[in-house]
């Protein structure tokens, strides 16, 4: 039972990718008045629908959704913006008689929202430029071995070619002479003006999941219209290129890499889907970090009804707290 607060409440729905959270998402709002706020670093952009399985236009129009298709490609969208966005949205929802469910696989995202922004040392020009020209020299694959040393565990939880959080991470340990995750976890938390509620689809058997992932992967490639032509699309603008973050999305670099002629089908097709199985197992890396969560197995044929049903009684429970 959640204690009554007197504050609205929101529920986060959370998982690996392909733990089937859209359509959890979409059968509480089917039963419960409620509005959805993606919790996703890639669905934010335009243009990018079958890479990142963005909910169908019928899914958007059935439900009011929020945070989708509000950038173009070519900008960024920081944690600190998400986190402004989704505590007005959550205000706003909550005014408007609705439940609001953040759904999602962005853990950062997850983790800002919940805790704050750190109190991390600002961007330093001088520093940066060097990152960038041992990044050029040296290759970003050796700037993540070196952050490894100095920072295990905000290593585990970056790819070697994430460029832009490996340099970050790497200019606050030279800025501050302190690991970027010793520096998060002594960060002071913020209380949230509302009561958020953690469900978390996660698998019991992770082989499943990656069957999961790679039939999503080639059903993405065999569509009509499917990834290759929309980076296709997207590479004919002229003004994207692999450095920006929403070309870095899972599926994107290698699809682009495939169009550049520098793997074959088959190396994009293996390459995609082992990125993707890396990513669900940086994300239950996340998931395993909040103890405060309730697991349910994603792969249980009942478990978007049973998110319903502990969405339900948490929502009984602060009526029952009233009276």
């Amino acid at each position: 039972m959640m204690q009554q607060t007197g504050k609205p409440l929101a529920v986060a729905i959370m998982g690996p990718t392909a733990s089937g959270k859209t359509a959890a998402a979409l059968q509480i709002a089917g039963e419960i008045p409620a509005e959805i706020i993606s919790v996703d670093s890639a669905l934010v952009y335009r243009d990018m629908d079958i890479g990142t399985a963005k909910p169908s236009a019928d899914e958007r129009a059935a439900v009011p959704h929020h945070l989708i298709d509000i950038l173009d490609p070519a900008e960024s969208y920081s944690v600190m913006q998400f986190r402004q966005d989704a505590m007005r949205l959550v205000a706003e929802i909550s005014a408007r008689g609705r439940l609001p469910l953040l759904v999602g696989g962005t853990m950062l995202y997850f983790k800002v929202l919940r805790d704050g922004i750190d109190a991390l040392p600002q961007a330093d020009p001088e520093l940066r430029a060097r990152l960038d020209e041992e990044a050029a020299r040296l290759g970003m694959p050796a700037l993540h071995a070196r952050l490894a040393t100095i920072d295990p565990e905000t290593a585990a939880r970056l790819k070697p070619n994430d460029s832009q959080r490996i340099q970050r991470a790497l200019e606050i340990h030279a800025l501050t002479g302190q690991p970027m995750s010793q520096l998060i976890a002594r960060a002071p938390k913020e209380e949230l003006p509302f009561d958020l509620l953690p469900l978390s689809l996660e698998p019991s058997d992770r082989s499943v999941l990656h069957a999961r992932i790679a039939t999503r992967f080639d059903a993405m490639l065999a569509a009509e219209g499917g990834l290759l032509e929309e980076v296709r699309f997207l590479r004919a603008r002229g003004d994207l290129h692999l450095g920006l973050p929403s070309m870095r999305c899972v599926g994107y670099r290698q699809a682009w890499e495939y169009l550049d002629g520098t793997i074959d089908f088959e190396e994009l097709r293996e390459k995609g889907i082992a990125a993707t199985r890396q990513l669900a197992k940086r994300q239950l890396t996340w998931l395993r970090s909040m103890p405060d969560r309730t697991v349910v197995d994603c792969l249980a044929p009942d478990a978007a009804s049973q998110l319903l049903d502990l969405t339900r009684r948490a929502l009984a429970d602060r009526e029952n707290q009233v009276r």
